[in-house]
């Protein structure tokens, strides 16, 4: 039970929440993948579709939380399909999020090497990040919150001023000509773009949290449209500056549109460290989100204190973040969690709903 007042969240919180959660590694990478996998400018209409299916696990989601409004999933998976596979089901989603949460610690530390920290080894700046982030999360789900307050609209301003500043570079034949090859590639990388919006899978414990859960789905709608925006002006402008054939060369295409322009005269004439300054707390929002979720389903599944929980899976996050030996391996890491994420999101919320409407659970949602 969430029973404590300081443990709610107010519903802009929420959608704060929730979107930082999905702006992370994928604004940095979506044009390659989305490019690698179509071989089409099209990709901005699979940005779009993608986002509508997402859409769609985030209501399920809402809907099968919104009946136990007091409960995570952890929790109430349990009272719907028994103890043994209630607690098989939170495992898995218990190593999703840890091992998501040592993903994104570790392309932090190989963008940061990469861009800001050359030849600084990855373990040096992962400890104290993971660090900083237990230091954060021990005081709860609110210190959490309000950091991403903090960080949220400095992310905003900053990456729509960069992003709009290369329009110099812009060429909109890049983009052309629309479905010149048929709807066929839009549709192939639609499963690449809809992997980018995983980020509702946190209302299954979030709802637990909100003040009014009622308002869920309202939560949704925005946590998609904001995505959605950030992801379909960051394909189109890197499309349209660097065309299909410059994005699928790079690793970090986002990076690299940034860095290939400068205004002179300006405090600033390159912009890519503030860029990355901001994404560097981005990802860490990130990390801290997966980390606390996973611990919190470690305290839940195993009715353990969640400060005594945030120091037990520290080990298991830290040697999975060094398991990879170099950026082919972190990608592969990163295509073994999004394949996961369809069978836990996309179908394990879909039949835990469709077995309590068959026993006839009562929507509990407090409006």
């Amino acid at each position: 039970m969430i029973s404590h007042p300081k443990d709610k969240i107010t519903t802009p919180q929420t959608v704060v929440f929730i979107t930082s959660y999905n702006i992370a590694i994928g604004i940095l990478t979506l044009p390659r993948v989305t490019v690698e996998e179509a071989d089409s400018p099209d990709v901005w209409i699979t940005v779009i579709l993608g986002a509508v299916i997402a859409f769609i696990s985030g209501i399920i989601i809402v809907k099968l939380s919104q009946q136990f409004v007091e409960k995570t999933f952890y929790q109430y998976s349990q009272d719907i399909v028994g103890n043994l596979v209630g607690k098989a089901f939170s495992m898995l989603f218990i190593i999703y999020f840890l091992t998501l949460s040592a993903l994104e610690i570790r392309v932090l530390a190989e963008v940061t090497g990469f861009y800001l920290l050359e030849n600084t080894p990855g373990w040096a700046m992962i400890i104290p990040m993971m660090w900083a982030g237990i230091y954060l999360i021990s005081g709860g789900i609110n210190p959490l919150v309000r950091l991403l307050e903090i960080i949220f609209p400095f992310t905003v301003i900053i990456f729509m001023l960069v992003l709009f500043m290369s329009y110099n570079l812009f060429e909109i034949d890049n983009l052309r000509p629309v479905l010149g090859l048929g709807v066929a590639p839009a549709l192939k990388a639609i499963k690449t773009t809809a992997l980018s919006y995983t980020c509702f899978e946190s209302l299954l414990f979030l709802v637990a949290f909100m003040k009014h859960p009622g308002k869920a789905v309202k939560v949704v709608v925005i946590a998609t449209i904001i995505p959605l925006v950030f992801y379909l002006l960051t394909v189109v402008m890197v499309i349209g500056v660097f065309s299909i054939d410059g994005v699928v060369t790079r690793v970090w295409p986002t990076i690299d549109l940034i860095t290939s322009y400068e205004l002179r005269g300006l405090i600033f004439e390159r912009f890519d460290s503030l860029l990355l300054a901001v994404w560097v707390m981005q990802i860490f929002a990130t990390f801290i989100i997966t980390y606390f979720a996973g611990a919190l389903g470690f305290a839940q599944v195993f009715n353990k204190n969640i400060s005594l929980s945030i120091y037990i899976v520290l080990p298991v996050v830290y040697i999975i973040a060094m398991i990879p030996k170099d950026l082919n391996d972190i990608f592969t890491l990163g295509d073994w969690i999004g394949n996961s994420a369809i069978f836990l999101f996309g179908t394990v919320p879909l039949l835990l709903l469709i077995i309590t409407k068959l026993k006839g659970g009562k929507v509990n949602a407090k409006i």
